[in-house]
C-alpha cells in the first residue's frame, strides 16, 4: 500500500484531481444561468396547462 501511494501513477493521478478541482472552484459562476430558471417555469406551466 505503502509503495502504491508513492508510485508515480498515484502522484499523477492525485496532482491531476487537484489541478480539477482548483479548476472547478475557479470557473464557478457567480450567478446562475438565465435559462435555468425559465427552463424550470416553462415545464412546470406546461405540465400544469394539461
Amino acid at each position: 500500500m505503502v509503495a502504491f501511494l508513492k508510485s508515480e501513477l498515484f502522484l499523477r493521478f492525485a496532482g491531476g484531481f487537484a489541478i480539477g478541482v482548483v479548476g472547478m472552484v475557479l470557473l464557478q459562476p457567480s450567478e446562475q444561468p438565465i435559462l435555468s430558471s425559465a427552463a424550470i417555469a416553462a415545464t412546470g406551466s406546461s405540465s400544469a396547462a394539461r
